[in-house]
C-alpha cells in the first residue's frame, strides 16, 4: 500500500498534462480550419462592387484604351495601296527596248535624242507650266535636263531614269522615269516659287493618270524608291509641297501618306530630323496645298499669293486644342490634319475659273 501512495502524485501530474495537451491540440486544429476558410493573413478584402463593377475603373490606361484603337484603325483605312489600273494608256514594250542603249549616257544627250522625245510625248503632259514665267512643261524640262552631265541609269534591269539640275533660276531640277516592263512613265520638277504659292515644291506628272485624288502610295513603289534616292542625291527635303499634274491638265495634291517613323526599305530620311515632327509637318503642308489648289482652281500655271482661309484657321485652333490633351499629341495632329485635308480635296474647287494667260509655244 505505501508503494501505491508513492506513485499517485506522478499520476496526478500526468493526468493534468494530458488534459492541457489535448486542449492545445484542439485549439490548433480550430485555428488551422479557420485559416483555410479565410485564406492567408492579409488586409480584409474590399467589397466586390468597388473592385469589379464595370463603371468603377478610372485609371489612365483604362480611360485611354478606347482612343488608341480607333486612331490605328482610321490610319490603316486611310492608306490607299498602289493600283496599276490608274495608268490608263501605257507605252508599248517594243518602243521601250531602245532605252537600254541610253544607259550610262549623259542625261542631256538622251534628252536631245529624237527617239527618246517621242517616248516622252507618251507621258509628259503638254500643259502650260509656270517656272519663273509661263512655258510648256516640256520646255521647262529642257531647261533643267538639257546639258545635264548626270548619267542615265537603269535599275534592276527595268527602271530607267535621267535627271538634271541645270535650271537657270529658282533652283530648278527635274527627272524622267520609265518602267520598261509595264510602260508606265512619270516625271518630276522641283523648284522654289517666289510668287506667293507654297514653296519649295515638287510637281510629279504623267498624262497616263487622270485621277482627281492621289496619294504617293498609289504610285509604283519602285517609283517612290527612286524619287527618295533622287531627293537624297539632290539634297531635297522629303517633306515639301507636292502636286501631281495629270492627263486632265489639272494640278492636284499628291498627298504624303508615308510614315517617316517607319520608312520602307530604301527610303531615305535625314537622320537628324525627328520622324514624328516630319509626319506632322507633311500633314500641314498637304493641308495648305489643298487650300491653295482650291483657290487657284487647279490650274497648272497658277501664280497667286496663298490666302489662309478662315476655315483653315478655325480647324487649326480646334485641332491644336483637341490634340493638346491626347495621349500622343503628334499622332493626333497627323490623323486629324489628314482627315481634314481629304475633306478639302474631295469637295473640289468652286467658283469661276481663272482668266487664261498668254501661253508660250509648245515644243
Amino acid at each position: 500500500m505505501p508503494a501505491l501512495f508513492a506513485f499517485s502524485p506522478v499520476k496526478k501530474v500526468l493526468s493534468v498534462s494530458l488534459v492541457f495537451a489535448l486542449a492545445a491540440a484542439c485549439l490548433l486544429v480550430a485555428l488551422a480550419a479557420s485559416a483555410q476558410v479565410r485564406g492567408p493573413m492579409s488586409p480584409a478584402p474590399q467589397p466586390v462592387s468597388d473592385d469589379t463593377s464595370p463603371a468603377a475603373p478610372q485609371t489612365p490606361a483604362a480611360a485611354q484604351a478606347p482612343e488608341a484603337e480607333p486612331e490605328a484603325e482610321e490610319e490603316s483605312e486611310a492608306k490607299v495601296p498602289y493600283d496599276p489600273a490608274i495608268f490608263l494608256t501605257t507605252i508599248p514594250a517594243d518602243q521601250l527596248a531602245l532605252l537600254k542603249k541610253y544607259e550610262g549616257m549623259r542625261s542631256g544627250d538622251v534628252m536631245q535624242d529624237k527617239a527618246f522625245r517621242k517616248i516622252t510625248h507618251s507621258f509628259v503632259p503638254d500643259c502650260i507650266y509656270h517656272y519663273g514665267s509661263d512655258m510648256s512643261l516640256p520646255d521647262a524640262l529642257d531647261k533643267v535636263i538639257e546639258g545635264s552631265p548626270e548619267k542615265a541609269r537603269i535599275r534592276d534591269g527595268r527602271y530607267f531614269l535621267i535627271s538634271g539640275k541645270m535650271g537657270p533660276y529658282l533652283v530648278g531640277k527635274g527627272f524622267l522615269w520609265v518602267d520598261t516592263q509595264t510602260g508606265i512613265g512619270l516625271g518630276g520638277f522641283y523648284f522654289h516659287p517666289t510668287n506667293g504659292e507654297p514653296t519649295p515644291v515638287l510637281n510629279v506628272f504623267s498624262k497616263q493618270v487622270k485621277e482627281k485624288v492621289l496619294e504617293m502610295g498609289q504610285l509604283p513603289p519602285a517609283f517612290a524608291l527612286d524619287v527618295s534616292q533622287w531627293t537624297n542625291d539632290n539634297h531635297v527635303n522629303p517633306v515639301l509641297t507636292r502636286y501631281f499634274i495629270s492627263g486632265r491638265n489639272e494640278k492636284i495634291l499628291l498627298a504624303h501618306d508615308e510614315d517617316f517613323c517607319r520608312p520602307a526599305d530604301g527610303i531615305f530620311v535625314p537622320s537628324f530630323d525627328d520622324c514624328e515632327k516630319m509626319d506632322a509637318d507633311a500633314s500641314d503642308l498637304d493641308m495648305s496645298a489643298a487650300y491653295y489648289l482650291e483657290q487657284v482652281h487647279h490650274a497648272t500655271n497658277a501664280t497667286a499669293w496663298m490666302i489662309e482661309p478662315q476655315e483653315q484657321i478655325i480647324f487649326v485652333r480646334d485641332r491644336d486644342q483637341a490634340c493638346r490633351i491626347a495621349r500622343d499629341p503628334l499622332a493626333c495632329h497627323v490623323r486629324m490634319t489628314r482627315e481634314h485635308t481629304r475633306t478639302v480635296v474631295r469637295r473640289g474647287g468652286g467658283g469661276e475659273p481663272p482668266v487664261p494667260r498668254p501661253t508660250a509655244p509648245h515644243r
